[in-house]
């Protein structure tokens, strides 16, 4: 019995339509990266684990997918290891590469090993899959792609506020309405100093990052679990439920954090970044969340978060400031900022509120049809013109009856269909079918692409 053909659970397979879409989303963000002064790079799906353990925190470690070593992995591994089921230090033993978890940490090792090739600030964009060993549910895929722009080597919140302008830009030309959520990691060191547990910084932020999910009273138990005190807790609660407007929100930070060094530098950094943007003129809604931490180890400042609006999904784009996360490959004292644009998510939104352009899933503008050898030839020479007249053709490749070939082009869309018979091949010209309203126009292969571009 042949085997049923099947995929990874959390991945997808994308026909010609939906990368026509995805593409439009990935063109779309290239572009404003360019307009910014970003340039691209790649770096490889899979890396040293050295590299990537350690700098996500506990939880993104256990989303790390390991490759097991090649030929016989299980050669340096301890058989007792194996019985008693320690798979925490059995791992290392059996595996040497994962898949990368994002694209900053890999950035982080381009960075230091590329130094001496790099002018700073270096501005970076990067467009590839990632993967996650998450469950998979709504908007949560175990590959996914990520688009990312980062500068390093500049400490300026004026690459905060550029960023910010990126993120409105991109959803305004994809039509998305959004709203930007900004914190700094400051004002969350300054709150665990505040109630008395810095050691507790991380805990903290991994547990108060899942209140949209679980809600205040499950983050409260997750806080207990994780060793803080009923006083902490309760002195934290304040912090969480604050609410009004930016400015309100600011006020009541700039209280609750006062005398503390710390929280009150990051809270003025939240103001400078807010007011260069609101400066600027955002299209998107801009808040602070005091209770936005986004649970990964290496932010240090700014932190921003972006929710779509008119669609209940997850965060579709992130991001912050970073001082020290090249500082574990040797190159410390080195502060970037960036932001991850997630496209599968991004994917999803614009095709619940069907707001792709129509240009955008199309491919070909023309199809010749096929009425025999010569015919074909002719079409063929008046195609290349075409072609470098910047116009998409195709030709039938068959010889088949009339209804066959224009029941093809309807099936892909094509708004154009071209008939080159006797008469046409004796003039050097082309009737052009509008599959629109059915006009038939004889033309030029010059006047056919000057039709079909100002259609």
């Amino acid at each position: 019995m042949a085997q049923k053909p099947s995929i990874p659970k959390g991945t997808r397979d994308f026909g010609h339509e939906e990368m026509a879409r995805r593409n439009y989303i990935f063109d779309t963000i290239r572009s404003v990266f360019r307009l910014y002064g970003f340039n691209q790079i790649e770096t490889p799906a899979m890396e040293n684990l050295s590299t990537l353990m350690g700098k996500y925190g506990e939880e993104g470690d256990k989303l790390l997918f390991k490759i097991l070593n090649s030929g016989d992995w299980l050669r340096g591994a301890d058989r007792t290891m194996i019985d008693s089921g320690d798979y925490v230090h059995l791992t290392p033993k059996v595996s040497e590469k994962g898949l990368r978890y994002d694209l900053t940490v890999p950035f982080a090792r381009f960075v230091v090993q590329h130094r001496d090739e790099l002018t700073m600030p270096f501005k970076r964009f990067q467009i590839q899959p990632v993967w996650r060993a998450d469950r998979p549910q709504k908007g949560r895929y175990r590959e996914f792609y990520q688009c990312d722009a980062d500068v390093v080597g500049s400490d300026s919140l004026i690459n905060e506020i550029e960023l910010l302008q990126i993120i409105d830009e991109v959803f305004a030309r994809l039509g998305i309405r959004i709203t930007i959520k900004l914190n700094n990691r400051k004002v969350l060191a300054g709150i665990a100093e505040m109630i008395g547990a810095p050691e507790k910084l991380t805990d903290i932020t991994v547990a108060i990052d899942k209140i949209d999910k679980i809600g205040l009273d499950k983050v409260k138990e997750e806080l207990t679990e994780r060793g803080l005190t009923d006083d902490a807790i309760a002195r934290l609660e304040p912090v969480l439920a604050i609410g009004g407007d930016t400015k309100i929100r600011l006020n009541a930070l700039k209280e609750i954090l006062a005398g503390n060094e710390t929280g009150l530098l990051g809270v003025a950094e939240l103001q400078t970044v807010i007011n260069g943007a609101e400066n600027l003129g955002m299209r998107a809604e801009v808040e602070l969340d005091s209770s936005l931490a986004r649970g990964l180890n290496y932010y240090t400042g700014t932190i921003i978060e972006v929710k779509a609006r008119d669609v209940e999904i997850g965060s579709i784009t992130g991001g912050g400031r970073y001082d020290n996360l090249t500082g574990v490959f040797g190159m410390p004292g080195l502060s970037g900022v960036g932001i991850s644009f997630g496209a599968d998510r991004i994917y999803d939104v614009l095709n619940q509120l069907d707001l792709y352009p129509a240009e955008a899933t199309s491919s070909t503008e023309v199809m010749f049809a096929n009425f025999g050898d010569q015919e074909a030839s002719a079409a063929m020479a008046m195609m290349k013109t075409m072609r470098e007249g910047g116009i998409a053709c195709e030709i039938y490749p068959d010889v088949a009856k009339m209804k066959k070939q224009m029941t093809y082009a309807n099936a892909k869309s094509i708004p154009y269909v071209a008939l080159v018979g006797e008469e046409e091949m004796n003039q050097g010209k082309l009737t052009l079918k509008s599959m629109a309203n059915g006009e038939q126009t004889l033309v030029t292969p010059q006047e056919a692409i000057r039709m079909v571009a100002g259609h």
